[in-house]
């Protein structure tokens, strides 16, 4: 099996070196629990390592199969690692989000953010490097006396920026879907929801894909991975935190 290729990036993190956070900014991303993962920022990842671990995933337990035993992924991964909580309400979407048109996303998005791509030809999805563009645009613009509402909307854009980049990238490599706009609708809300439970059942889904054909790449949250795979020395104990 060749090494999978990677869903990269860095539409958020060359945005990030070359536009930093305002600090107000940066105090709104801290109060919605997700800040820490921009904190970290971005990883070198060893595809050799991801795809190893591809192989030895099953998808019938959701575990590795290691000589050393059945090993897996854990919410107190999620919740140590990158201090997601994992209580809490479902990430879920109500009906009426399921059953929105493309121009009644774009609308939502315009309201919720500033900034309403034009066309309708994505779906549910908006293209990240539109995004990013705009939110380059902004950028000169977001100060200390910039008006609560607009740090909302930019925040919000990085919000979707870090979803389609990093904690849900989708096989498009290159979109982000709108129907997370209604967790972003309030964002003192966000702490509200498990969204470690989230990433980690999106990371299972994805990790159960890739194993059972012949694939190319893999959309997940790839730092989890790797990071817990260093962090419990699966390769090494066979009394780690994660046998079973």
């Amino acid at each position: 099996m060749q090494p999978l290729r990677p869903r990269r990036p860095d539409d958020l993190w060359e945005f990030i070196g070359e536009h930093p956070f305002h600090a107000r900014v940066v105090a709104r991303l801290q109060a919605t629990g997700f800040y820490t993962i921009f904190e970290l920022g971005r990883m070198q990842l060893d595809w050799s390592l991801i795809t190893a671990l591809v192989e030895w995933w099953r998808p019938e337990t959701h575990t590795f199969h290691l000589p050393t035993g059945e090993a897996t992924i854990t919410l107190k991964d999620v919740q140590v690692l990158y201090g997601l909580r994992v209580d809490g309400q479902a990430v879920a979407l109500p009906q009426y989000i399921r059953s929105m048109t493309c121009a009644q996303f774009l609308d939502m998005m315009g309201h919720l953010t500033g900034y309403r791509p034009q066309g309708d030809a994505g779906g549910s999805r908006v293209a990240l490097l539109a995004i990013r563009d705009h939110m380059a645009f902004l950028h000169p613009d977001i100060t200390g006396e910039t008006e609560d509402l607009h740090i909302e909307r930019y925040t919000r854009l990085a919000l979707l920026l870090l979803f389609g980049c990093v904690l849900f990238p989708n096989t498009s490599g290159s979109k982000v879907s709108m129907r997370f706009l209604h967790h972003l609708q309030q964002l003192d809300g966000l702490p509200q929801y498990s969204w470690g439970a989230a990433v980690l059942a999106y990371l299972y889904r994805s990790m159960c894909r890739a194993s059972m054909g012949p694939a190319v790449d893999i959309c997940v949250f790839l730092p989890l991975l790797q990071v817990t795979t260093f962090s419990n020395t699966l390769f090494i104990s066979p009394n780690s935190i994660w046998s079973k």
